[in-house]
């Protein structure tokens, strides 16, 4: 099992940064899912960043707004802790 998810933070070019409790760092890039029907309401940047949340124990955007855990789109951890580490950008 890995690390638990302790931040995410969402960028204008639809990747986020996912900060895990041992430190590590990943970026993940949105950008190929969008095309899916699924992820196709987070085209918008502004509904992105605003509904870019931890839910579920992993990123994921709170679609309903009400921090349901059925109403989301999330992303399975273990795929994130897979990527390779990245360095901290500072906003």
């Amino acid at each position: 099992m890995c690390s638990k998810i302790v931040q995410v933070v969402p960028t204008k070019e639809f990747t986020v940064y996912v900060y895990f409790e041992d430190g590590k760092i990943v970026c993940y890039d949105v950008k190929p899912l969008l095309e899916k029907e699924v992820f196709a309401v987070l085209k918008d940047i502004e509904y992105f960043m605003k509904t870019c949340t931890i839910m579920n124990d992993t990123l994921a955007w709170d679609i309903a707004g009400n921090r349901d855990n059925t109403k989301c789109i999330d992303i399975d951890p273990d795929t994130l802790y897979k990527l390779d580490a990245v360095k901290e950008k500072i906003a």
